[in-house]
């Protein structure tokens, strides 16, 4: 693959401080790497629920069942720290579009998440009070990105990555896709919005945006998209409901070896 160009400045991923305050106004994303020692992963194995250890066996592939062991153990762990409570005492539900949510008695009223996992690197986005989704994509060389494109973007993005130089349309493509899912995964309400019933940034080296929604045009102005770099090869957009927040940026708990 070609050098990927940087699009923004590199996201600060530092360790995070022994005391977690997660303020109203802030927003803390949290990125690990899921190939753990077994040992680890078979702690994080016990902290899961019933319904959660089913779906891991649910893989066909080893690697994709430990990595989904170990993605939402970590998830456990970091929203324990928040909540002061043991990782396997949380209790989460789901809305009619597979939105994971925390339970009332687990803090739901104080916690909102969503995490995003992708060739072995997991990002959790963490805050209070307001909507919020992730989104992390592999950059894959096997697709043709623009006839997907074509069935699933809006005219206007269409024309601006046409727009673009060739080798240049790929990573646009990605841009694209995990700001389009960040927003559908914030909102909670799955395909059931039109991907192409909304248009964002794609052009590299631009700011992440919401530029526009149909039918409500106001819609828009209810989001912020910030994109987040994490490794070599992938793409990645957080979406927050409103704005005037403040984002810290968390590694778990040791640095990510080299993906690239």
């Amino acid at each position: 693959m070609k050098t990927l160009p940087i699009t923004s400045t590199p996201t600060p991923w530092g360790f995070p401080p022994a005391t977690l305050i997660l303020g109203s106004n802030e927003v803390h994303v949290w990125r690990a790497f899921l190939d753990e020692a077994p040992a680890q992963r078979d702690s994080f194995l016990h902290t899961l629920a019933e319904d959660e250890r089913t779906r891991a066996q649910r893989f066909y592939f080893q690697t994709d069942r430990e990595r989904f062991i170990t993605a939402h153990g970590v998830l456990r762990a970091i929203l324990g720290r928040y909540l002061n409570r043991e990782p396997n005492c949380l209790s989460f539900c789901y809305s009619s579009h597979g939105k994971p949510a925390l339970v009332w008695k687990s803090g739901g009223d104080a916690i909102r998440f969503n995490m995003s996992h992708s060739q072995g690197v997991a990002l959790y986005a963490v805050t209070r009070g307001r909507e919020i989704g992730i989104d992390l994509e592999f950059i894959r060389c096997d697709l043709e990105v623009e006839q997907i494109a074509e069935r699933f973007f809006s005219p206007c993005e269409i024309a601006t990555l046409r727009a673009l130089p060739v080798y240049l349309r790929k990573y646009a493509f990605f841009l694209c896709w995990a700001r389009k899912e960040a927003y559908i995964k914030a909102r909670g309400e799955g395909l059931s919005i039109p991907l192409n019933q909304f248009d964002v940034s794609l052009i590299p080296g631009e700011p992440a945006a919401l530029l526009s929604t149909r039918p409500d045009a106001d819609e828009a102005l209810r989001w912020s998209l910030r994109e987040l770099t994490v490794a070599s090869c992938y793409s990645a957009a957080l979406a927050v409901e409103g704005r005037g927040w403040t984002l810290s940026c968390w590694q778990w708990p040791r640095p990510l070896r080299s993906t690239a």
